[in-house]
């Protein structure tokens, strides 16, 4: 009997920002290193299409591989992972296409799959329609040109108060050893934009779990009301979107009544806290 066929991915149509942070520090430890007989980042950076000039102030970076990622992508709108994958077979670069070929091909995957869950809306009825580019471009990580969005695993609503414990999020989610994409607002989202307005989009479109860290400081914050209720107001095709409730600190004020229906991560507990970043983790790189 023969074996099912592996599905197919159209790399040329999966922009390079769907590539996570894992794949993309496996790439850097690859290319960083200069190489005299390998192609380095160097070689790479000139296939890409920059200057010489530009080519030796990426030398003053810590990890230039990196930067020239973030900057190719969003100056050429033909940053795909194709064109990626083809770069590096021109450099022959074989050992880095073949020791990143299973992440780079799940990154994908979840692309694809990312596309095809997003809820399908009719324009004439859909007043959150965009009539202006107001939505293009609204993140660190865009395309300028609005044609590759920048996607998240999860959205983190949070009151300024708590941003610290944010902080110690980022840390412990980004930097592991499968790494998740947090949408922090104050760090991803570009200045200039309506608040509701972007958190609206990022939170239906751009992000597939959603984080609300709970604290008295939250119950008084107007944006995390707005976000919390907009999550559990989604549309019905939307439903699969979780909501992650996570304490990290006492409360003197009840806690929710919108939230109680849902697992809470509770970082309070000081017999929890050895399992609480891997518990948060699991949920948010669930399918």
């Amino acid at each position: 009997m023969a074996a099912p066929c592996e599905e197919r991915i159209d790399f040329d149509r999966v922009p390079v920002t769907a590539l996570n942070v894992s794949v993309r520090k496996e790439l850097a430890l690859h290319l960083n290193p200069r190489n005299a007989v390998a192609a380095d980042w160097q070689t790479v950076a000139e296939m890409m299409g920059f200057s010489y000039l530009e080519i030796q102030n990426y030398e003053r970076q810590d990890n230039p591989m990196k930067k020239i990622l973030e900057d190719w992508q969003a100056r050429c709108p033909g940053a795909t992972v194709g064109n990626l994958l083809s770069l590096l077979r021109k450099a022959e670069r074989h050992d880095v296409l073949l020791d990143l070929d299973t992440p780079i091909k799940e990154d994908c995957r979840r692309y694809m799959k990312q596309r095809q869950e997003a809820p399908l809306q009719v324009p004439v009825v859909d007043s959150c329609q965009p009539r202006t580019e107001e939505r293009r471009g609204i993140t660190v990580g865009d395309d300028p040109l609005g044609n590759t969005p920048e996607l998240f695993d999860a959205f983190i609503c949070y009151s300024q108060s708590d941003v610290e414990f944010v902080h110690e999020m980022i840390k412990q989610l980004e930097q592991s050893e499968r790494p998740l994409k947090l949408c922090v607002f104050d760090r991803d989202v570009l200045p200039g934009t309506s608040v509701c307005t972007i958190a609206g989009e990022l939170i239906e479109k751009r992000c597939r779990r959603m984080v609300v860290v709970v604290s008295d400081e939250y119950l008084e914050s107007d944006d995390c009301d707005f976000q919390t209720k907009f999550a559990l107001s989604l549309c019905p095709g939307a439903r699969t979107k979780r909501l992650i409730p996570v304490l990290y600190k006492p409360m003197k004020k009840p806690f929710p009544s919108i939230l109680r229906f849902l697992t809470i991560c509770d970082y309070t507990k000081p017999f929890a806290q050895s399992w609480f970043w891997k518990r948060l983790a699991t949920a948010l790189a669930q399918p």
